[in-house]
């Protein structure tokens, strides 16, 4: 079921990761900010980003789908340019909306970096045809991964270079009733594994352990959770995974 372990995925359990970067809005610095990630990359941790896809293509480093809770703008990201999504200013942090491009300037190999690929379960494969188009030129430890199997799989396909995840939380959640019952157990019982061949998972904590993520390690996978708050919540997790996604705390 599962593919043998990539020896390029020593670092993304060497160090723990910040989710979204070392944010604090208390501090004016935004989730999924340029700061942020400069914060992270400074007290010597990987970095975890959301990606969505603008109007125009571009790969911009912003966790919703639309604007209206970070930014004093509304409506969806992608439909707008990268340009003026680049030009909207954050309500309550300093700095504006990255690309990804300037997301791997500011990185430059000094952190890894791991990309979650938003999606609309559509089947649009764009982003990840963008993202793994940016990664080919960059010389640094990076990882890609998503909920949705489809863009996971196109990277297998097009880019199997690349370090690829799959990001699970059981979908139970009520947003997964969009979609189908075969749907939904497809991403539960991992039925797409033979087409998105992961190098790794990342893991809702409250999903920790479970057949699946016993039978990844046991295969030699590396498998990372999310998202962790507190020394307690590591110490718990760290039982049945790897590394952990953190946020809220320095660990």
């Amino acid at each position: 079921m599962w593919r043998p372990s990539n020896p390029l995925s020593d670092w993304l359990t060497a160090r723990p990761i910040a989710h979204r970067g070392l944010h604090d809005k208390a501090a004016g610095i935004e989730e999924n900010s340029l700061e942020a990630f400069a914060a992270a990359i400074t007290h010597g941790y990987a970095i975890e980003c959301d990606l969505q896809l603008s109007a125009d293509g571009e790969a911009m480093v912003f966790h919703d789908d639309t604007l209206d809770r970070l930014t004093g703008e509304t409506g969806p990201v992608i439909g707008r340019k990268a340009a003026k999504l680049q030009a909207i200013a954050y309500s309550h942090g300093r700095g504006t909306i990255p690309t990804l491009t300037q997301l791997l300037d500011l990185a430059d190999g000094d952190a890894g970096l791991v990309l979650e690929l938003k999606s609309h379960w559509k089947g649009d494969t764009r982003l990840a045809a963008r993202v793994a188009a940016l990664l080919a030129g960059y010389d640094g430890p990076v990882a890609v991964m998503s909920f949705d199997p489809v863009p996971v799989a196109w990277l297998a396909d097009n880019a199997p270079g690349l370090l690829r995840g799959i990001v699970a939380d059981g979908a139970t959640d009520p947003e997964y009733e969009q979609l189908s019952l075969p749907s939904r157990l497809n991403l539960r019982e991992f039925r797409h594994v033979s087409a998105t061949r992961p190098d790794f998972l990342s893991l809702w904590r409250e999903w920790l352990p479970s057949p699946v993520s016993r039978e990844a390690r046991a295969a030699g996978l590396p498998v990372i959770t999310w998202t962790i708050r507190d020394n307690q919540q590591a110490s718990d997790a760290l039982r049945w995974c790897d590394q952990i996604t953190f946020e809220g705390y320095r660990p």
